[in-house]
């Protein structure tokens, strides 16, 4: 019997205000850590149904799940220590204590150790979105009255609930459980970006559902990228990055595009712009504003892939007699 999981994916309309969130790309992968009840039953071969709180987004087989350690941040109650607060939507001070009953606009930062788990999903993936509502979907689960991020269904329910509802792909999934990757999880060597889903919202904050390089796009297909190594520093900072589509984002990282820094277009390496829609950005300008710290960020992102051609647009010579000369 295949055992199913409807796992919350609630990203900015979460209500509960103790922790920064996840960084989840629902079509694709799911994270959650070891202060989530069930955080270690899930497994490869599982079928995972993914909602947003309100309505079913889609459903997939898990291919891996990773893990690691992190320090998390959390968010406590000035008044009692729990983290079981949430916003409130027009009354002020703006956080309720759903333990003690403080209202307070402050929490108190603070950070604790967690195993880190994050599943992979993309191969089976099938877009569902609405098609069952959470009403309906609460009653598939094991156990309908929980509140858990992680609730154990039955997969027959819920493929017989899909089908019901007109979804007719989704038996198919059943045997896309039988060919994914065996083996349970796997460890890998990672330093977690903490707060990486609160760097995010930040982002979206400040320019909207917009990348970059080629201007408003869908939110689910924006990553929050740094603009300066978050590896070496473990920090995310203020005005530190820029929305990127996902295609862009690898890219950049690779220097494969880069920000010319006084002129603030997109310079694209040679070997990408023999496809048409990344050629189309070479010499383009940013689509959002950039404050001058980002541009000194660019700038170190230029001179670490452009070593040869500096923003002033003179080459570099390797030989400073000969530069002197020249």
């Amino acid at each position: 019997m295949t055992t199913a999981w409807l796992v919350l994916a609630a990203g900015d309309n979460r209500k509960h205000g103790g922790n920064g969130g996840y960084d989840d790309v629902p079509s694709e992968h799911y994270s959650w850590d070891s202060s989530v009840p069930h955080h270690a039953e899930l497994a490869v071969g599982d079928v995972i149904a993914v909602w947003d709180k309100v309505s079913l987004l889609g459903v997939s087989v898990i291919e891996a799940i990773d893990t690691g350690e992190a320090e998390k941040d959390i968010y406590r109650c000035p008044s009692c220590g729990k983290s079981d607060f949430q916003p409130r939507k027009t009354l002020r001070p703006k956080y309720v204590c759903l333990k003690c009953q403080a209202a307070f606009d402050v929490p108190v930062p603070g950070t604790k150790p967690v195993t880190t788990y994050r599943s992979h999903h993309a191969v089976a993936w099938v877009d569902l979105p609405g098609l069952l509502d959470g009403a309906e979907l609460r009653v598939l689960c094991d156990k309908p009255r929980t509140q858990h991020s992680l609730r154990s269904m039955r997969w027959e329910r819920l493929r017989d609930a899909v089908a019901a509802a007109g979804g007719s792909t989704l038996p198919d999934i059943a045997d896309e459980a039988h060919r994914v990757i065996t083996g349970g999880h796997r460890r890998v060597v990672v330093r977690a970006r903490v707060g990486q889903a609160a760097f995010r919202r930040q982002l979206l904050e400040t320019y909207g559902s917009a990348c970059a390089f080629t201007g408003p796009a869908p939110a689910a297909a924006l990553e929050a990228a740094h603009l300066y190594s978050y590896a070496a520093s473990g920090e995310h900072h203020s005005n530190g990055g820029l929305l990127l589509r996902r295609d862009i984002h690898r890219l950049f990282d690779l220097g494969v595009i880069a920000v010319h820094p006084v002129r603030l277009t997109a310079d694209v390496a040679e070997q990408a712009r023999q496809f048409p829609a990344y050629a189309a950005l070479h010499d383009a300008p940013l689509m959002v504003p950039v404050r001058d710290r980002q541009r000194l960020w660019l700038l170190a992102h230029w001179d670490m892939h452009r070593a040869d051609v500096p923003a002033n647009g003179i080459p570099r010579q390797d030989n400073p007699a000969e530069a002197a000369t020249a």
